[in-house]
C-alpha cells in the first residue's frame, strides 16, 4: 500500500487547523488516515513552538517504511532535521505575463510622448522671444 505523510484539514472557516497524517494515498484529504504523527495550526505565530508538532519516532518509522511526505510536510521535517529538502528553482517566476507586459509597454511609451510633448512646449515660447 503506498503511503503519503500529509496534512488534513480541520478547523472552522477561516480558522485552519491541520492533523499531519500518514494515509493512503487513494483516501481523501480530509477522510481516512492511518496514524495522526502530528499538528500544523498556521493562526499561531512563526516563532511560536506549538505552531508545529512532530511525533518524530513514529515519522521515521513511516519513511522508514517507504511513506513519501507532501512538500509542506517535506517542508516541517527540513526544519526539524528529520529529511533535507532541496530548495526549487523557478527563474520565470517573477517573469511578467504578456497582457502585463504590454500594459507596461502601453505605460512607458505614454511617459515618452508626454515628455516629448513637454520639451516641445518648452522649446516654443522660447523660440517666439528669439523671434522678437
Amino acid at each position: 500500500m503506498a503511503t503519503k505523510i500529509r496534512l488534513a484539514r480541520g478547523g472552522s472557516k477561516k480558522r485552519p487547523y491541520y492533523r499531519i497524517v500518514v494515509a493512503d494515498i487513494r483516501s481523501p484529504r480530509d477522510g481516512r488516515f492511518i496514524e495522526k504523527v502530528g499538528s500544523y495550526d498556521p493562526m499561531l505565530p512563526k516563532d511560536s513552538e506549538n505552531r508545529v508538532t512532530l511525533n518524530v519516532e513514529r515519522i521515521q518509522h513511516w519513511l522508514d517504511s517507504g511513506a513519501k511526505p507532501t512538500d509542506r510536510v517535506h517542508r516541517f521535517l527540513d526544519a526539524a532535521g528529520l529529511l533535507k529538502r532541496e530548495p526549487r528553482n523557478n527563474p520565470k517566476k517573477a517573469e511578467l505575463g504578456a497582457k502585463a507586459k504590454e500594459r507596461v509597454e502601453a505605460k512607458r511609451q505614454a511617459e515618452e510622448e508626454a515628455a516629448a510633448a513637454a520639451a516641445e512646449a518648452a522649446a516654443a515660447p522660447a523660440e517666439e522671444a528669439a523671434a522678437e
